[in-house]
């Protein structure tokens, strides 16, 4: 197989698009831990659990929400439980797995972060592109997590 190398202009865009996506998930990570005492799984949990009508998920479906295994998150719910922001209880249909959902605690503390992370979000790349980059990121956004969520196991 011969291997289709990155031409110049596509190496540069490559490595750009990975330092901005790392320089923006660490500000935006130091930023929302900085203003709400929120880590960004965290605020990706109960945003989650917030978007369902009854504000709550399988354990199962939150974990493929997130890309993350089973057992991760469920460590990561029992330091989120600890602190108040969800529950915890046994599927009561099936006895399997367990059903995950936001509390009072963690809808004031979602509503309280999420003001000051999307003005993080705004300052550090909506507000720096015009509209007509917002439309293409839109565009190529949406055309790369829909080619990767149909592969096996993953969900958009």
């Amino acid at each position: 197989m011969d291997t289709r190398w990155l031409d110049e202009r596509e190496e540069r865009a490559w490595r750009g698009y990975r330092r901005m996506r790392r320089l923006l998930d660490l500000e935006l990570a130091r930023e929302l831990m900085q203003d709400a005492g929120l880590s960004e799984p965290d605020y990706d949990v109960l945003s989650d659990l917030s978007e369902t009508p009854d504000q709550r998920l399988r354990l199962s479906e939150l974990a493929d929400r997130m890309l993350w295994s089973r057992s991760r998150l469920s460590h990561h719910l029992s330091r989120m439980q600890h602190r108040g922001l969800v529950t915890r209880e046994e599927c009561a249909a099936d006895g399997r797995g367990s059903i995950v959902t936001l509390t009072p605690a963690g809808r004031r503390a979602l509503e309280a972060a999420a003001p000051g992370h999307v003005a993080a979000v705004r300052r550090h790349l909506v507000d720096l592109l015009t509209p007509e980059e917002i439309e293409a990121l839109g565009a190529l956004t949406h055309r790369v997590v829909g080619r990767l969520a149909r592969r096996p196991g993953r969900e958009g």
